[in-house]
């Protein structure tokens, strides 16, 4: 298997975004402590398990250079949030593939170019003989809810039928998928292609639930109706609860064919997975029409189409949450649609007119050095191929990614970029990481994993030192994400026990 593929245990933030979905994000009251970003001054004395700044570099060695690590490569920057001091460093300069770490950079370029308060607006105008134009602009949060809003408000409007309903799908222009991303992420959900006119994540929601010992899984849709448009694989397996649990997902690309196998324990509870839809605005229009027909107003026409509207009156919108939200939901969940959309947003304030066909995620990619370097960010520390991390074109080192980190901590945004983040044992891709422990540990970071590769950057709130924000990236390796982790949360464990002496 190349990688943690849809964990049921969860895993951080499978092959760069989670694979499966936790809904619902709490903001705990550690969000307001690690705001802030002065310096914690020591208030209780040192303790047996302390450790001296000047012990911390044997410590870390002796983790990274362990037999099981003789093949894999660690780039390690570790140094106080409130200076350029280095406490540790290993090959901090060079180049590493950092998985979903990469949306620490398109998430500050984001806030540092569109603002916290930026909202996407997705518009309905109206044609002539009754045609209706939907605009899409990215919007990655739009589900049903959405929809209804917009029939509604063209119900008050006075529409009762619709001869032609078209979606302008134009707003991003370039290919819906990245090319450099790998086959099989393409058809899973935390791939999905990234367009203008999106619905539910451009994803589809199969419901694996465990039978009896020996039977497949039960594979229902999210969405009952789409059981009669796609054909399902089934090689899963229903298992003894001493046995793991895992499931892989996938599509093929030419033909409605769904894929599942893998196994889950018997009575466990049923679990979710996504693959990701193949024509997302067709897919969108189609939504759409229904909820239009359920509001009374028939469609006899549906297509998708590039229109010049002229000056055509907007009937009916709605807008998605503001930046500081979908920059939270890119980070503490690693969600890779939010952070491409986010890219390609990057692409389209330029101000500049667009060149007909111009990649507007390449675009983006420019405007996101561009924000960077502005903010202090070394251009020459990273090179980016997408905005989310999946791609392995993907190049940054541990220097950039705490370059990133301290200098977002004293912006304007520093606050909505920090409580971004994922906290330890609370929530987001490290809720259940680094949460068993005798003293509490107050870390804010981003995780990142594809086979091979483990990463976290972030910020920790050391007791009887003070905040320092660290990079720590593993590659090249042969060993599980899980023991990947386990190492680098062992690092983590180090710092929090740093005292002054």
């Amino acid at each position: 298997m190349k990688a943690d593929f849809f964990k049921i245990e969860r895993c951080g933030d499978c092959k760069g975004s989670d694979a499966l979905r936790i809904k619902g994000i709490a903001v705990s009251f550690l969000v307001l402590i690690l705001g802030r970003t002065s310096a914690v001054v020591a208030q209780t004395p040192g303790v047996a398990g302390d450790i001296c700044p000047g012990e911390l570099g044997a410590k870390v060695d002796a983790i990274a250079n362990r037999a099981e690590f003789s093949r894999s490569r660690w780039g390690i920057l570790i140094q106080p949030l409130s200076s350029t001091a280095t406490l540790y460093s290993r090959e901090a300069t060079k180049y590493f593939i950092p998985a979903s770490n990469v949306k620490l950079l398109t998430t500050a370029a984001a806030l540092q170019k569109l603002g916290a308060d930026f909202r996407i607006k997705t518009s309905v105008y109206g044609g002539a003989n009754g045609s209706l134009y939907v605009a899409g602009r990215g919007d990655p949060s739009i589900a049903e809810t959405q929809l209804k809003s917009l029939a509604s408000q063209l119900k008050q409007r006075g529409i009762s039928q619709v001869n032609e309903l078209i979606g302008d799908d134009s707003y991003f222009q370039g290919s819906a998928v990245n090319p450099n991303w790998e086959w099989e992420d393409a058809q899973a959900g935390y791939g999905a292609p990234v367009n203008s006119l999106i619905y539910n994540q451009n994803s589809i929601e199969l419901l694996l639930s465990p039978q009896a010992i020996g039977q497949p899984l039960k594979v229902s849709f999210a969405e009952p109706k789409l059981a009669n448009q796609w054909q399902i694989l089934n090689n899963s397996i229903t298992v003894p609860t001493t046995e793991s649990e895992f499931v892989e997902v996938g599509r093929e690309f030419d033909r409605p064919t769904i894929r599942v196998s893998g196994q889950l324990k018997v009575g466990a509870e049923s679990e979710s997975a996504y693959v990701a839809v193949v024509n997302p605005a067709s897919n969108f229009l189609q939504h759409f029409q229904q909820v239009l027909v359920a509001e009374g107003i028939p469609v006899k026409q549906a297509l998708v189409a590039p229109v010049s509207r002229n000056g055509d009156r907007e009937l009916a919108f709605v807008e998605s949450p503001p930046l500081a939200e979908l920059v939270k939901e890119t980070n503490r969940e690693s969600n890779n649609l939010y952070a491409e959309v986010l890219l390609r947003l990057l692409g389209k304030v330029t101000g500049k007119m667009p060149v007909p066909q111009e990649d507007t995620g390449e675009i983006g990619l420019k405007e996101l050095k561009t924000a960077l370097t502005q903010l202090g960010v070394n251009p020459n520390s990273y090179k980016l191929a997408d905005g989310s991390g999946l791609s392995r074109h993907n190049l940054i080192s541990p220097e950039a990614l705490v370059q990133t980190l301290r200098l977002m901590a004293t912006s304007p945004a520093g606050f909505i970029y920090r409580a971004s983040l994922p906290v330890a044992g609370e929530s987001g891709t490290l809720k259940t990481r680094i949460n068993n422990t005798p003293n509490r540990v107050i870390l804010q970071a981003k995780t990142g994993t594809l086979s091979g590769v483990s990463a976290l950057s972030g910020y920790i709130e050391v007791p009887n030192y003070e905040p320092l924000v660290f990079s720590i990236i593993i590659n090249q390796s042969d060993l599980s994400a899980a023991k990947m982790r386990s190492a680098t949360d062992e690092i983590v464990l180090l710092l929090n026990r740093l005292r002054r002496c």
